[in-house]
């Protein structure tokens, strides 16, 4: 496809991640999208849930009003304010996205998280490690939030990614209409599939949303593409699904399936500073994961086809 036909298709996507080595089979780029139909309580993205670009604000790089005070002469709409000890605060119910403050901020306090983006340019950035991937079986991963979301980008990315012989996957939390997610699976030899718990009020509780249409779409993506190699990944939170009944059962449910593996994230907060900056609380406030409860965890698994990961 020609770059000019290319220019056309658009995603906002909110980050490029280049030599990861968590998201699928070796060196890959994974290409964060906008927009999750889920509202996980542990999600580590916040940035990803809406689809549009956003507004943030890191209070700590900012200059203060005495020394600079451009953003508030430059918003229009009265959202940015006095606040404590010299800096602004940002009234966000006011803040209409116009980002008129972020062209002025010299300390870059306040960002937009999100941009739009074409094919022809997200290509350009995967292919700059094309040699790796070729070296370690890796490739392109579309992560996101959720890249069903923007099925139609993600369509267009994956028909480059293979014009260009790239190895393509997608990371999903299943939760999305069964027409997209088996358009897309079609152009895939492997596909990363969260199952979070088999307790649908737990998960409706945890995430917003019911988990029947993704324990639905799991077993006709298994149904409809044999071939398709399928990783299902269970994040442990703390509180949610950190018993060995609930990893034994997403075990044995997994198990039913052939061409799937089953793996364990760890939980971490090392987003959690990211609902500062989106002036938004961190709904599992201090929670930890006990020490030794992975260790535990993974007792529960048994290799090869089960297996507990640290990325």
């Amino acid at each position: 496809m020609s770059d000019a036909n290319l220019a056309g298709q658009n995603g906002i996507v909110f980050n490029i991640q280049r030599y990861s080595v968590h998201d699928g089979a070796g060196i890959r780029t994974v290409v964060f999208l906008k927009g999750c139909p889920l509202r996980c309580q542990w999600c580590s993205n916040p940035e990803s849930q809406e689809r549009a670009p956003e507004l943030a604000y890191n209070e700590k790089k900012c200059l203060g009003r005495t020394l600079c005070g451009s953003c508030q002469a430059a918003c229009p709409y009265g959202a940015l304010t006095d606040g404590e000890n010299d800096k602004i605060a940002c009234r966000r119910s006011h803040c209409q996205r116009c980002f008129s403050c972020v062209a002025d901020c010299p300390s870059t306090a306040l960002h937009i998280l999100g941009k739009t983006m074409t094919v022809a340019e997200v290509m350009k950035v995967v292919e700059t490690d094309s040699a790796f991937y070729f070296r370690s079986g890796g490739g392109l991963t579309i992560s996101g939030g959720e890249p069903l979301m923007q099925a139609g980008f993600v369509t267009a990315l994956l028909r480059e990614a293979k014009r260009h012989c790239i190895d393509a996957t997608i990371e999903t939390c299943g939760y999305a209409d069964w027409s997209a997610l088996a358009e897309i699976a079609g152009q895939l030899s492997r596909i990363i599939f969260d199952i979070k718990s088999l307790d649908a009020a737990k998960h409706r509780f945890y995430t917003g949303a019911s988990n029947a249409l993704i324990l639905d779409n799991f077993m006709k993506l298994r149904e409809t593409f044999p071939g398709l190699d399928i990783l299902v990944r269970t994040p442990v939170i703390p509180g949610f699904n950190d018993s060995p009944d609930e990893i034994r059962a997403i075990r044995d449910f997994t198990a039913r399936f052939a061409r799937v593996r089953y793996e364990l994230l760890p939980y971490h907060r090392l987003g959690q500073q990211k609902y500062t900056f989106l002036g938004r609380d961190y709904p599992l406030g201090d929670r930890l994961l006990p020490e030794g409860k992975m260790a535990e965890l993974s007792a529960v698994l048994q290799p090869p086809q089960f297996k507990t990961t640290t990325g």
